[in-house]
Formats: C-alpha cells, sequence, structure tokens
C-alpha cells in the first residue's frame, strides 16, 4: 500500500514538474514578468486557435498569456509561413531556433534568461 502511494505521489509530482501546472495561480504577478520576460527577449509562440496542445500552453499562463507574443496562425497566415510554422505550437527565440510542440516554463525560462516565475 505504501508503494503504491509512494509511486502515485511521484507520478504527480513528475507531471506537475513537466508542465508547469499551478505557477499562475501561486504568483499571478511573477507570471506577468516572465511573459512579459519572454517577449522583450525575443520568444513568440506560433499557434492555432483550434489547436489543443496551443490551448494546453496558454493555460499554463492563465491570464499572462495576454503579454505573451503570440501569432494566430489561423489569421496571420503569411507570417506563419514566412516563419516556417510547420505545426502547432512552435516557439521562435531571439538566437533564430525553434522549438515545436508545447514547452515547460524552465525550457523557456533557459532559452530566453527570464526568471522562473
Amino acid at each position: 500500500m505504501k508503494i503504491k502511494i509512494m509511486m502515485m505521489l511521484s507520478l504527480l509530482i513528475s507531471m506537475l514538474i513537466l508542465t508547469g501546472c499551478g505557477t499562475e495561480a501561486e504568483n499571478p504577478e511573477a507570471m506577468d514578468e516572465f511573459a512579459i520576460c519572454l517577449n522583450e527577449n525575443g520568444a513568440q509562440m506560433f499557434g492555432a486557435e483550434w489547436c489543443g496542445h496551443c490551448k494546453q500552453q496558454k493555460e499554463m499562463f492563465g491570464d499572462s498569456f495576454e503579454k505573451v507574443n503570440y501569432v494566430e496562425c489561423t489569421v496571420e497566415q503569411a507570417t506563419c509561413l514566412e516563419a516556417d510554422i510547420k505545426g502547432y505550437p512552435t516557439w521562435k527565440f531571439a538566437d533564430g531556433s525553434s522549438a515545436p510542440g508545447r514547452q515547460t516554463f524552465p525550457f523557456l525560462a533557459q532559452k530566453t534568461g527570464c526568471a522562473l516565475p
């Protein structure tokens, strides 16, 4: 019984760390600062309104997502074609690199030098 509980707790903790869940609810001001820092340091998220992974990425930021430099590819199709976006979400960074898929806050912080919220 104890082993099952420990395994379940370990799994839950791992999932929270990997997804960055909960951060936005703990400190909205820090999340705003993080989103602004990403924007100021050249991070840009490309997505589509119908994309489930995009929705999950947005939810990780909570209300602070409005401060993220986001390109809606269903509206700005030419911008997304020019940026060579192949899937959603895709993050682009100031160094010219890109990262497809939903990204964790630690990864975004590493790519931009922004402090974690």
